[in-house]
């Protein structure tokens, strides 16, 4: 069945406190989104690569692949003005039936297991959401004050959020929603349940720079 890694890359990076938005910081020698999507490319070296970038980075993309020799055939798709938006234009450009991989341009450290149980997932349910267990305490704000929750109830998010082409783009012809934090969400919304699987620890999404030192860390020790 046909794959396709959709990649969505709007942010601006004002939380890493740099002018370069995020997902063109250099790690380990080359932009964080090229080693996000070579992550796709790795497992299977036929997925059809989909890249959602506002439309004044495209030329920034270009000129970076440009000084890096990075040559994988991207289709560079216009973002919106929310995540909602940015996604379902990706969605749109995409023909034909097949299993779609919705992923974080700034998460470069998904495994090959996690994208294996995603796509297996997706083939037998048409849909995966790869989680990870919470290994912090918990509490819930409350009026009053707070309270402590039972961790063991509760799972990290994480991406690629895994679907059947047909089924996400169907999903996406609701009118967008606050509610909607992911994919998952807007899926859920329309009625289908969420089937979810492992995730890897390392699949961090890199937002501060903190993260980009972890990352750098992963990559040298061989994660």
């Amino acid at each position: 069945m046909k794959k396709i890694a959709l990649i969505v890359a709007g942010g601006r990076g004002l939380r890493m406190g740099a002018e370069l938005p995020k997902q063109f910081i250099a790690l380990a020698g080359k932009p964080v989104l090229m080693w996000t999507i070579e992550c796709f490319t790795k497992f299977d070296p036929e997925v059809e690569l989909v890249l959602v970038l506002p439309a004044d980075q495209f030329e920034v993309w270009e000129q970076l692949c440009s000084d890096h020799n990075f040559n994988l055939p991207v289709h560079l798709v216009e973002g919106g003005d929310t995540r909602f938006q940015s996604v379902k234009n990706g969605l749109e450009s995409i023909n034909g039936e097949g299993i779609v991989f919705i992923h974080d341009g700034v998460r470069p450290l998904v495994s090959k297991a996690t994208l294996e149980n995603c796509f297996n997932s997706a083939v037998e349910h048409g849909n995966a959401l790869p989680v990870f267990s919470v290994v912090e305490s918990l509490r819930k704000v409350i009026t009053s004050g707070s309270q402590h929750v039972d961790r063991s109830e509760f799972r990290l998010v994480q991406t690629p959020q895994t679907f059947v082409v047909s089924g996400i783009q169907k999903a996406y012809q609701q009118p967008e929603s606050d509610f909607f934090t992911d994919d998952a969400s807007v899926y859920e919304a329309a009625g289908n349940t969420i089937c979810l699987v492992n995730g890897n620890q390392e699949n961090i999404k890199i937002t501060t720079p903190v993260d980009l030192k972890i990352a750098e860390m992963f990559l040298k020790t061989g994660c």
